[in-house]
């Protein structure tokens, strides 16, 4: 297989392709559901807490049960996926630049304020700072699509105003799926928004 072959191909015009898609775990949690995520675009899922979001999130990332419809994703496509709550232990005796060159997302620079930080040990931050800390984890390394789960956890407002500057630096390089109850967030953060239908399905 030569480089090219191993590059992302997508399906059409897309990365992921979502066509009446119903999934959930034991049962069907969201559904059913149908929509694109092309190259270069930062898509915004809304919706009210208990609606399945981070389901479909786990969907996209094979841990959650597909019932009906297709979920289909470009041949060699890569993920990066950020938790709502990223799992940080008590001791954590590494710092922050550490994390990203486990994460593999060393190479590319961050925001002046992370990167004002990165000299820290990772368990020594705020919630807010390892929040955004695992954001960037995820944003910059070379996955082709970036999964985001309600990423404002945790944010201040002024932390808030800069996650929204790093993910319209996204638009036009890499594809980004976050998912929010805040739709004043998604709203100036995405290149579009599309609101999870409530009224079919609940958890």
């Amino acid at each position: 297989m030569t480089d090219a072959d191993r590059q992302t191909r997508p399906i059409g015009d897309a990365l992921l392709r979502v066509e009446d898609l119903v999934t959930g775990y034991s049962r069907p949690v969201l559904g059913p559901l149908s929509f694109t995520v092309a190259p270069g675009e930062v898509v915004g899922l809304w919706g009210a807490n208990g609606t399945g979001k981070s389901t479909l999130l786990n969907a996209i990332g094979r841990s959650a049960r597909v019932f009906a419809g297709t979920l289909k994703r470009a041949p060699h496509l890569t993920l990066a996926y950020q938790s709502q709550r990223p799992v940080r232990l008590p001791v954590m005796p590494i710092t922050g630049r550490d994390l990203l060159r486990a994460a593999g997302a060393e190479r590319t620079e961050p925001p002046p304020r992370l990167a004002a930080i990165l000299h820290r040990r990772v368990d020594a931050l705020s919630g807010g700072q390892y929040q955004l800390l695992c954001v960037w984890a995820a944003l910059g390394g070379n996955c082709d699509l970036v999964l985001l789960d309600e990423p404002t956890n945790n944010l201040d407002p002024e932390t808030e105003a800069l996650l929204i500057e790093i993910l319209a630096g996204q638009r036009g390089r890499r594809a980004v799926l976050l998912v929010s109850h805040e739709r004043r967030f998604l709203d100036a953060a995405c290149s579009r928004v599309l609101e999870l239908d409530t009224r079919r399905r609940g958890e």
